[in-house]
């Protein structure tokens, strides 16, 4: 938080003013300067009121967002876990449509499900059925990332369950997530049950495909990613170091200039997936940082035009339905 400047009148001994000015002292209203000459222009500014305050209140878990059927995945305090699913035009609860589940970012530690609810419109544009659900967060519930590992795993599988009045194919569940959601996404892709995590809630089905930015997918030293926050179980939440012998297709974007998770996490991602005979496709951003959609706005566009062919590769959509821009 930056401090608001006052402007500042320095004082000066009566010795040293011109001989038309005259410098008056008051207790009560402090250093007055009188004089037939102007005074400078920064010492006449009036002084501005001080704004309001910045606080750094977490933000208001959204118990609904625009456009979207909001759900209650499961019940709890002092909020239950949402997820918002966004209908593509023309669905009906008849359908079996592919879905993409995207899991908002912000280092296990702030964000809300209106930051995924952009790339779940895009999937309804496609005609998926795209849905952002929520996840503990510890400005919100004060909660470590093993919790939010374990909300993305019992969405997923809420998801599974209910994939009939959602009009989905459980068995053609893409999901995805940026930073610390592209962790939490890539967790729900793992069979075995981490730390934290309830195997009553692990997902029933893999999901078909993964989709991931600027994540991270190692917490260990020293290469991984905020070690400290995961204490003992910083390998056994690392998804690098657990990854199936079998996994799904995965396309991964990073930037090369990413100072918060470095893009060599994705490149170990990548040659682990490969070696193993998984298909994975690195996609590197030039230049680009941690959020290189905002700061190179052309990748905003060149990425979802890359998502949607990968889905077209995956037979999930068509080739011709990629607008950019639902």
């Amino acid at each position: 938080m930056s401090a608001r400047k006052s402007d500042l009148l320095h004082p000066m001994s009566s010795q040293s003013l011109p001989c038309s000015w005259s410098l008056t002292v008051s207790a009560a209203a402090g250093l007055l300067l009188t004089a037939g000459t102007a005074l400078p222009q920064d010492a006449s500014k009036a002084a501005k009121p001080p704004g309001p305050a910045k606080t750094n209140a977490p933000a208001l878990t959204p118990a609904t967002l625009p456009g979207a059927e909001t759900h209650i995945c499961r019940d709890s305090q002092p909020e239950p876990m949402r997820l918002h699913v966004f209908k593509p035009h023309g669905w009906q609860a008849a359908d079996h449509r592919p879905a993409l589940v995207f899991f908002f970012g912000g280092g296990w530690t702030r964000g809300t499900p209106d930051r995924a609810a952009s790339w779940a419109k895009f999937a309804a544009g496609l005609g998926l059925v795209g849905i952002a659900p929520d996840y503990r967060t510890r400005e919100r519930f004060g909660t470590s990332p093993l919790a939010s590992v374990a909300d993305g795993r019992a969405a997923v599988r809420w998801i599974e369950d209910h994939a009939g009045e959602l009009g989905i194919d459980p068995a053609r569940i893409v999901v995805g997530g940026s930073s610390a959601g592209g962790h939490v996404a890539l967790w729900t892709a793992i069979e075995h049950t981490p730390p934290g995590s309830d195997p009553k809630e692990a997902p029933r089905i893999k999901p078909c495909a993964i989709i991931l930015l600027s994540l991270v997918s190692d917490t260990t030293s020293p290469l991984g990613y905020t070690p400290k926050r995961f204490g003992a179980d910083a390998q056994a939440l690392s998804p690098v170091h657990q990854l199936d012998a079998r996994m799904p297709p995965v396309l991964v974007f990073h930037g090369d200039a990413d100072r918060t998770v470095t893009n060599r996490q994705s490149i170990l991602l990548r040659d682990r997936l490969v070696a193993g005979g998984n298909v994975c496709e690195l996609v590197t951003v030039p230049g680009g940082d941690h959020g290189f959609t905002s700061q190179l706005p052309e990748w905003k566009d060149k990425t979802r035009k890359l998502v949607a062919d990968f889905l077209a590769k995956q037979h999930l959509t068509q080739p011709a339905a990629t607008d950019p821009n639902p």
